[in-house]
C-alpha cells in the first residue's frame, strides 16, 4: 500500500533526477566514517563491532541532518539519492578501514612470527 503513496510523492520524483557531482558524497562520507572509526579507537580495548557501529551511526546522522538542513536553504535542495550515496560511502569507508586493520595485524604477526 505504501508504494502507491510513494509513487505519487516528491520523493519518487527526486530519485529519478541525478546529478553527477552527487558522486562526491561517496568519498566524502567514506573519509568521514574512516576518521570517526580511527577516533573511536582508544588502543586499550579493541571492540571493532562497536567502533564500526558508532562510526556508522554518527556518519549516518550527519548525512541525514545535512540533507534535512538543505531542504530549508533556498539555493539547495534535499535529495534522498544523496542520502543513499552517503550510506554507500559510509559502508565503503568502514569496509576499507576494516580491511586495512586486518592487513596490518596480519602482516605484524607474520613479521614477528606469532600466531
Amino acid at each position: 500500500m505504501a508504494i502507491f503513496f510513494l509513487a505519487d510523492s516528491s520523493v519518487a520524483d527526486q530519485i529519478s533526477v541525478f546529478n553527477p557531482l552527487s558522486l562526491l558524497h561517496i568519498p566524502l562520507y567514506g573519509t568521514l566514517s574512516l576518521l570517526l572509526a580511527l577516533a573511536l579507537g582508544n588502543g586499550q580495548t579493541y571492540r571493532p563491532k562497536l567502533r564500526y557501529f558508532i562510526a556508522a551511526l554518527a556518519a549516518s546522522s550527519v548525512a541525514i541532518l545535512d540533507e534535512f538542513h538543505q531542504a530549508f536553504l533556498p539555493t539547495r535542495e534535499a535529495s534522498i539519492t544523496d542520502v543513499f550515496l552517503d550510506f554507500g560511502g559510509i559502508f565503503l569507508g568502514l569496509f576499507i578501514f576494516q580491511r586495512l586493520l586486518s592487513w596490518r595485524w596480519t602482516s605484524y604477526f607474520i613479521k614477528h612470527g606469532k600466531g
